[in-house]
């Protein structure tokens, strides 16, 4: 299996509790002589209000939100499939004029 890339939503094998849900990949892919590790932000479609809940609407993901506070780590091999990918805009705020 590739290493998953930054950006990119998978369909993850959470465990019996978790369940299987999509999950954005925040880690870098990793190499040969790294452990085969991701880290993600599980997404749900039970949002409870929270700051640290962030909702992002793709064509591939049922509404819902990401939430920051449950970070995981799973190995490569929980990974079923990839959904698609985020795509980043950085909003640089530009200086007040003089």
């Amino acid at each position: 299996m590739t290493s998953p890339n930054r950006g990119e939503v998978w369909l993850v094998d959470l465990g019996y509790v978790a369940k299987v849900r999509p999950c954005l990949v925040v880690s870098i892919p990793a190499l040969m002589e790294d452990r085969a590790l991701a880290t993600l932000v599980p997404h749900t479609t039970s949002p409870r209000g929270s700051r640290f809940e962030v909702e992002i609407k793709t064509r591939f993901l049922k509404s819902g939100v990401f939430d920051v506070q449950n970070l995981v780590t799973i190995p490569h091999a929980k990974l079923l499939r990839k959904l698609g990918e985020l795509e980043l805009i950085y909003k640089v705020a530009k200086p007040p004029s003089a």
